[in-house]
């Protein structure tokens, strides 16, 4: 891994992905009402993918060397919504077939907040749950895929706490699969980029969060990122909300053959 120092300059421009012409790359995003000091900063080098951390200021890199020009707070631990669904499907990804089929429990129906409105008993295949959880953030889904994997909540969050710990993403404690709040369940904007940078290079998941319309089960679901159709290259990955974390929203994009994620905490301009 690269960590690059830079200096704190101030920025005041938002601007979206572009390459100026001394080939310097730059990402910025808007400073949302509400923000909590969630700004994103420093890249990281990981399997040629180029992490830029995006909040309420600009970061910018020199994509040759890698250097960081100006860069923000990252490293504050936050709630983090669905974003959270990211390691819930790679853990899922890793470790299952995912053509093989469940029956949905009774326990993972009537789960508050978005669902993809599951039914007790009907059957679904593991790939079905998971574009149900990443296109429609189907809470229900994370705990129909913890519970049909698993066997318990308990076994996949430790599955969940694993991967993180084996990702070194030191300020990163999971407590549940979907997201909901809760005090031991946190992040920060460099963990979740580091996190979303390794899911990217995985080409099953890189698909499904990527998809913008899929049926499943008889739903029709469209994806929740807007981006996908707003960013070129956008390749998606994962939205999420709740009223104590506000918005946030991680995002991958490629351009001119670098990949880039973006992570937005408590950014009510996330878009």
């Amino acid at each position: 891994d690269f960590r690059g120092s830079a200096s704190n300059n101030a920025v005041t421009d938002a601007k979206i992905p572009f390459s100026a012409e001394d080939g310097t790359l730059y990402w910025s995003s808007g400073v949302g009402k509400g923000y909590s000091a969630n700004a994103v900063s420093n890249p990281i080098l990981v399997d040629n993918s180029l992490i830029v951390y995006a909040g309420a200021a600009l970061v910018k890199i020199d994509k040759d060397t890698g250097a960081v020009l100006a860069e923000k707070n990252c490293d504050t631990p936050s709630l983090i919504a669905s974003t959270t669904k990211i390691m819930t499907a790679l853990v899922v990804v890793q470790r299952c077939d995912l053509d093989r089929r469940v029956r949905i429990p009774a326990e993972a129906t009537g789960i508050e907040g978005s669902s993809m409105y599951l039914k007790a008993g009907e059957e679904l295949t593991l790939r079905d749950l998971l574009y149900g959880m990443m296109l429609r953030s189907g809470n229900d889904a994370a705990v129909a895929l913890a519970l049909c994997t698993a066997g318990s909540l308990e076994r996949f969050v430790g599955w969940m706490n694993e991967t993180a710990q084996r990702m070194e993403l030191r300020n990163t404690r999971f407590a549940n699969p979907n997201g909901l709040d809760d005090e031991n369940h946190y992040s920060t904007a460099r963990d979740m980029a580091v996190l979303a940078a390794y899911a990217a290079e995985d080409p099953t998941f890189r698909r499904i969060c990527s998809t913008r319309t899929a049926t499943v089960g008889g739903r029709t679901m469209t994806n929740h990122n807007k981006l996908l159709t707003q960013v070129e290259g956008c390749i998606g990955m994962k939205t999420g909300y709740t009223r104590a974390a506000g918005r946030t929203l991680v995002s991958c994009a490629e351009r001119q053959g670098r990949r880039l994620v973006a992570v937005t905490l408590c950014d009510g301009n996330d878009w």
